[in-house]
């Protein structure tokens, strides 16, 4: 029997549950520094989850000023619930929170290219990037 997947703006995970999702997505994200990720959601005033009952099985991380640009900063799906339209939903869903006027932005992962423009995002050329050192 499938779940019913819950959508949230409100309900934080707990830096575990995040790591663990991590780490079951396959994003490449600093899963053994706990205080660096508890600092990234921390910091991040955009956040949007799945659930399935009590299991974090997705989520956007964002950071945004909600009148005129969004970061996407992480989208991430447990890899047993990949392929079943959540991260669409959890783009719908931060869109909605951050509105219209609102540009979404994001840097994709070389693996995910394909994907981003499937749900609707447009590729760019006019974006720079100052690499972090770890």
């Amino acid at each position: 029997m499938e779940h019913k997947i819950r959508y949230s703006s409100e309900q934080r995970p707990k830096t575990e549950q995040i790591i663990e999702l991590y780490r079951s997505s396959g994003i490449s994200r600093p899963i053994d520094d706990f205080e660096r990720i508890r600092r990234m959601y921390q910091n991040s005033n955009l956040v949007v989850t799945a659930w399935d009952d009590e299991v974090l099985v997705g989520v956007a991380r964002s950071i945004t000023d909600f009148a005129y640009c969004c970061y996407l900063s992480d989208l991430a799906v447990r890899s047993d619930n990949q392929n079943r339209g959540i991260g669409k939903k959890l783009i719908e869903f931060t869109r909605d929170v951050i509105g219209e006027k609102c540009m979404l932005l994001l840097l994709s992962a070389p693996c995910a290219m394909e994907y981003y423009p499937h749900i609707g995002f447009e590729k760019v050329q006019n974006g720079f990037v100052i690499k972090r050192l770890k």
